[in-house]
């Protein structure tokens, strides 16, 4: 019990000892509503994560010392699956009985703008628990229909205290995330039982790249006001197949832990009108040249996406395309990192002449897209301007990749010695 806790732990400070009492609070708390929460607070997981071999096959033994609980701290982080409660009130009152001043954000849940929804729903997308001069803070996280993890930002309302908590210093409150689900393991840590992702350096390593952005669709909305979608049954049948050829492709490079994201018309269409552009007739990815692998080309045979064309070397403008179902491609475009700049190569089979493609430098984020999980550049806008122009907003139905991209440059041409391995035609 917290007493003998206490005693054992002599030789911590008060402080100390209170943010332990906080956190064995509120797991009581949660235990007695049946409320599963885990623990994902990144300073404990990565003290915990040194030790995980002991934590995993230590008893349950009392410890002799109070190792992550109590490190300095203004609070502890844990995450609610949204799915696995009821918003009870009995749970607050609870929690005002044992003395927590309790905090709930809510916002609009963001799916809603993807219909035509005026509802305006209101999701709780964090709680905060204060007692004394410590604070729990959970997130609640979302299932979305990628079969990934989704949790919202921390806007705080007008009326709200700002004082409340150093909101500022929460790491789940800045911008939205994407996660898988984890796989939780049930440890006792510093006397308290606690789930925790089975491997929280894993855990720590998605946070650090969990950044997620929504699809704009009030933009699309407005985009489809001025044109049209084409419903025609090949548009429809179109977008069935190139739905399903992106997630084959993500399903093959995510075998192989090759980081891609969703590159020109492809990244358009989901900028632009949160869907595949019907007109566009292939699915375009990108990857940086740093993360290619030898297994690529014969990882997407096997998945019976046989090679159509590959341009350019590794070392200088490599580019794949594959061929899916009927006449819809998957083409692959690598990306060089410069000083200043990113770029991407092109070639034209028939003069052996190369194309550069110029981007302004970019990171990636999640995002969600004919119901995957894949990355976009987190600067869309700068990466599709580069690509389109300031006219990106205006569809384009004939578009020629030597010279309607606002950033394509000549780069050369291949020395005729060379066409047989850097143009090979399939």
């Amino acid at each position: 019990n917290g007493a003998a806790f206490s005693k054992l732990r002599g030789s911590q400070s008060g402080q100390d000892s209170t943010r332990w009492h906080v956190v064995r609070k509120f797991l009581g708390l949660i235990s007695s509503h049946n409320i599963p929460v885990y623990l994902i607070d990144p300073l404990i997981l990565g003290l915990v994560d040194k030790d995980i071999e002991q934590i995993r096959s230590s008893p349950d033994g009392p410890s002799p010392e109070c190792k992550y609980f109590c490190a300095p701290r203004d609070f502890t982080t844990f995450a609610l699956l949204d799915k696995t409660w009821k918003h009870e009130v009995g749970f607050f009152r609870s929690a005002e009985k044992m003395g927590f001043q309790w905090l709930k954000i809510i916002n609009k849940d963001p799916r809603l703008d993807g219909m035509d929804d005026l509802s305006g729903m209101e999701i709780p997308l964090h709680y905060i628990f204060k007692l004394a001069s410590h604070a729990i803070h959970l997130v609640v996280f979302y299932e979305r229909s990628g079969n990934f993890l989704w949790h919202g930002p921390l806007r705080l309302k007008q009326h709200v205290d700002r004082k409340f908590v150093p909101f500022r210093k929460l790491h789940f409150g800045r911008y939205p995330g994407a996660y898988e689900k984890p796989e939780l393991l049930l440890v006792s840590i510093d006397d308290l039982k606690v789930q925790i992702p089975k491997n929280p350096s894993s855990f720590l390593e998605e946070m650090s790249h969990s950044r997620f952005l929504e699809c704009r669709y009030r933009e699309a909305r407005a985009f489809f006001q001025l044109y049209p979608d084409d419903a025609s049954v090949d548009a429809v049948e179109f977008r069935k197949k190139a739905k399903s050829l992106l997630h084959l492709a993500a399903l093959t490079l995510n075998n192989l832990g090759v980081k891609f994201w969703l590159s020109s018309g492809t990244c358009l269409g989901w900028y632009r009108q949160c869907n595949v552009i019907p007109h566009s007739k292939d699915v375009d990815l990108g990857i940086f040249i740093r993360d290619y692998k030898a297994d690529i080309i014969p990882a997407f045979q096997k998945a019976g996406l046989p090679l159509k064309h590959k341009f350019g070397k590794v070392e200088d403008s490599l580019e794949l395309s594959f061929q899916g179902e009927d006449d819809v491609k998957l083409d692959i475009f690598f990306f060089y990192e410069e000083d200043d700049h990113i770029w991407n190569g092109g070639t034209q089979a028939k003069s052996g002449k190369k194309f550069k493609y110029l981007f302004p430098k970019f990171t990636l984020c999640w995002t969600e897209f004919v119901e995957l999980k894949v990355h976009v550049p987190c600067e869309t806008l700068q990466y599709v301007e580069a690509n389109y122009g300031p006219e990106w907003k205006v569809p384009v139905k004939t578009w020629d990749w030597k010279s309607s991209p606002s950033n394509v440059q000549d780069n050369g041409v291949w020395p005729i010695d060379e066409w047989d391995n850097v143009i090979q035609i399939y």
